[in-house]
């Protein structure tokens, strides 16, 4: 099924045939590639009546984050490009406005969808087009608890003659099932079988209702949804469906029906071996996610007042080994950041110690909330942000990127980057041991970096490498686990006669008091970072320098300005000059072009120089 012109002509009987050929398809491939798979199998018959009733994109389909995308895709002709789903310079995980007209929306960040329709509607009624071109949003219960959702529905249902159809996909979980008092309300909905169809939440604020429809009987979805465009009105049609719909394996996980996976035994729905060393023996290394997991728990055994709140996130940032111990302390509030943070800091103010765990990228939407409603109360809130920087296959919308850039603007809050499993549950137990404003720990996706010693520390910091008997010409400040290529780096430096310190700040942010004193010893210090190269750790060392009038040079190794396509993370990282071989270079740039140095030499011997020789 290739385009939907095609589907359309199909007979209906036909139809659940083409349904099962696509879930076939996508367990063929998703297990192959990795990706969203229990969303897309749960919303096959409803994004085929979607594509059976409304002509995209001439009608705008606005699909909320994106998870459950791939079916669209498939009948909008992107089938091959599974083979390289996820993958650099093939399919994106989520939509993508480059891919296919067929794309409006890629930001893939819960509780969107709402709005974007409402905005799309208004568009379409000032040009004198909302008759002949519908909007449509598929949002799912789970993205239905954000509150950006709920300002939407606000507008919408109060705009009577702006017909706007809102499809909620109800399967009764985002990745964990689904909480709060609309979860309930929706189950009563779904068990009385529309009883309270004629008074309900919907439509008390002012939408005409229709539901529950079967979300896995094509003829019942056509039926309701071509009711629902013929009202010209603000519309909710709710929309039962089981995710993971049709592969076992997917339907039987307890966890999160298979939503996000990586390779998979399409057979068994079993983790596929993969090759190297750690296979054969068996072994790998503990996630990033699950050694901090690990580490909260055993803190909270230790101190009665630490509390946990994730935004329906409580699997995928490790809390839910916390809450198997102390079930009663940790908070998971839905896909409601905003709410999160501002709760968080509720907590704070009445004696406890909340750890609010997120992903990096999703911080971003409570930024107020951290600036105003923790820092400005100078609160003891612990933000633990899970795939801060480069994630890898996941795309523009999920790189942690940002956070050191838009976090150092905050006042009183500090931020943590463990450079490797050890040092996580010491800066965390550091983290929750300070009562004077919040504090962040930034931890990767992946797997857990091998455990990297401090040959001393100074002042707080950890010195990581020295040269012996070479002058004090590099100073290498990786943030968290760059600092392994930082090392290798250096290794080579030194190797070509240039002296480096390889030192670890751990608290990156604001910048340590004795930090720009041990630069003002060197010719040149680098940070390296994966965040942003504007706004970060090197940009407030440089500024730190200025202050302190240290004349050494600060060169800001980090991410463009720029938003990264998806592909491995490794990939992504050498391709911004932040593995060994780019850090390397760099700095020979960087020294070569230094006043009084020779081409030939990668130091220049001058006056300041010799005099450290001595």
């Amino acid at each position: 099924m290739s385009c939907p012109e095609a589907l359309r002509s199909l007979p209906l009987e036909q139809l659940p045939a083409a349904a099962a050929e696509i879930r076939d398809f996508l367990v063929e491939h998703v297990c192959r590639t990795g990706g969203h798979l229990g969303p897309n199998l749960g919303a096959v018959e409803l994004t085929l009546a979607l594509h059976r009733v409304f002509t995209s994109p001439r009608d705008a389909l606005v699909f909320d984050i994106g998870h459950q995308g791939y079916v669209h895709k498939l009948l909008t002709g992107r089938g091959e490009g599974f083979a390289r789903l996820r993958q650099a310079g093939g399919l994106s995980g989520y939509l993508s406005r480059t891919e296919s007209d067929h794309d409006l929306v890629e930001n893939s960040h819960a509780s969107t969808a709402l709005s974007y329709a409402d905005g799309l509607a208004k568009a379409r009624q000032l040009s004198g087009q909302s008759e002949n071109r519908a909007v449509v949003a598929v949002i799912g219960d789970g993205a239905l608890t954000g509150g950006l959702a709920w300002e939407a529905l606000n507008n919408l249902g109060a705009a009577r003659r702006r017909p706007v159809i809102v499809v909620v996909n109800d399967n009764g979980r985002s990745y964990a099932p689904t909480t709060g008092a609309l979860a309930a309300h929706l189950d009563v909905l779904k068990q009385d079988g529309g009883a309270h169809a004629c008074q309900n939440l919907f439509t008390e604020l002012g939408f005409t209702y229709f539901g529950p429809v079967d979300g896995h009987s094509i003829g019942d979805l056509e039926e309701v949804l071509r009711r629902a465009r013929s009202m010209q009105r603000p519309v909710v049609v709710h929309v039962a469906t089981v995710k993971g719909k049709g592969y076992r394996p997917a339907e039987t996980d307890a966890a999160d029906c298979l939503h996000a996976v990586g390779t998979l035994d399409h057979a068994t729905g079993a983790p596929a071996a993969t090759p190297g060393p750690a296979a054969a023996t068996g072994a790998s290394a503990p996630s990033w996610t699950s050694v901090f997991g690990q580490a909260l728990a055993d803190l909270a055994g230790e101190r009665a007042d630490l509390v946990a709140v994730t935004a329906s996130m409580l699997r995928p940032t490790g809390l839910h080994t916390m809450a198997g111990r102390f079930p009663d302390r940790v908070f998971d509030v839905g896909i409601a950041e905003q709410h999160a943070v501002t709760s968080a800091a509720g907590l704070a103010m009445d004696g406890f110690h909340p750890v609010v765990a997120i992903y990096a990228t999703f911080l971003n939407r409570a930024f107020d909330q951290v600036l105003m409603d923790v820092a400005l109360h100078k609160l003891p809130v612990t933000f633990v942000l899970d795939r801060a920087g480069v994630t890898g296959p996941d795309g523009p919308s999920h790189h942690g990127m940002w956070d050191l850039s838009v976090l150092s603007a905050v006042p009183g809050l500090r931020i943590a980057a463990p450079r490797d499993a050890a040092r996580l549950p010491e800066l965390l137990r550091d983290a929750a041991e300070s009562a004077g404003g919040p504090t962040v720990l930034r931890i990767p996706k992946g797997p857990a970096a091998a455990d990297v010693e401090a040959v001393a520390r100074m002042d707080g910091l950890d010195i990581l490498h020295r040269s012996p008997g070479h002058r004090l010409d590099v100073l290498l400040v990786p943030v968290g686990p760059l600092a392994a290529p930082a090392l290798q780096a250096a290794r080579a430096l030194e190797r070509q006669d240039v002296g480096t310190t390889v030192m670890d700040p751990r608290w990156v942010l604001p910048v340590e008091e004795a930090l720009p004193a041990l630069a003002a010893r060197h010719r040149l210090a680098v940070t390296v970072e994966d965040g942003l190269r504007t706004g970060g750790v090197g940009a407030a060392l440089a500024q730190a320098c200025r202050e302190a009038a240290v004349a050494t040079p600060v060169l800001p190794l980090g991410l463009p300005h720029a938003f990264l396509p998806h592909g491995s993370r490794e990939a992504l990282l050498a391709e911004a000059g932040l593995d060994p071989h780019g850090i390397l270079h760099a700095i020979r740039r960087a020294l070569a072009q230094q006043p009084g140095t020779s081409p030939a030499l990668p130091v220049p011997v001058t006056t300041a120089n010799a005099r450290r020789m001595r």
